[in-house]
């Protein structure tokens, strides 16, 4: 009775080992460090609802965050009662890259366009697109904490055009 009792404890031992080894081996790797997005951080300003009212008529950009690694932007231009200019735009990060992906209806054939960061310092954002014809340049300046300029540039009609939009942030 002891020996089967001592075998029974032995063939026990050795089943928890190797089915603990064949489960331990199964497992997924530990990443050791959680995925970072340090490139869509330098964006965290944009955050928040920006207004230009003037004579010529109301300008709102909106930003919100979707996630760790996506912003989303919606741009408003309204004379009146009427909306005769949007856009909505993705910023998101794609690896190491930052995406500045702009849709505007009945443009580009309903596909957006992507502007790759090309330049960045604590208060300038410079997204560009050599290929698109115009905007090839967006640049985000800010001037305050509640005080940004938005500009579009690139060649349009053979000529260098630059178009800028201050806004100052209220929400």
């Amino acid at each position: 009775m002891k020996k089967t009792i001592y075998a029974l404890a032995v063939l026990a031992t050795l089943g928890i080992t190797s089915c603990k080894e064949a489960h331990d081996s199964k497992l997924p790797p530990v990443e050791a460090t959680p995925k970072t997005y340090a490139e869509i951080k330098k964006a965290d300003w944009f955050l928040g609802r920006w207004e230009n009212n003037s004579k010529e008529g109301n300008l709102s950009e909106i930003w919100t965050k979707e996630n760790d690694s996506t912003f989303h932007g919606e741009s408003y231009f309204v004379i009146g009662k009427d909306t005769v200019f949007g856009e909505s735009v993705k910023l998101w990060q794609k690896e190491n890259q930052l995406i500045y992906e702009v849709s505007v209806r009945n443009q580009n054939n309903e596909k957006p366009v992507e502007f790759a960061l090309t330049s960045s310092s604590d208060k300038q954002l410079i997204f560009e697109n050599p290929k698109h014809d115009y905007p090839n340049k967006i640049t985000y300046n800010q001037i305050t904490k509640d005080s940004i300029v938005a500009e579009i540039s690139g060649m349009k009609d053979g000529k260098t055009k630059s178009e800028q939009f201050a806004m100052k942030k209220v929400q």
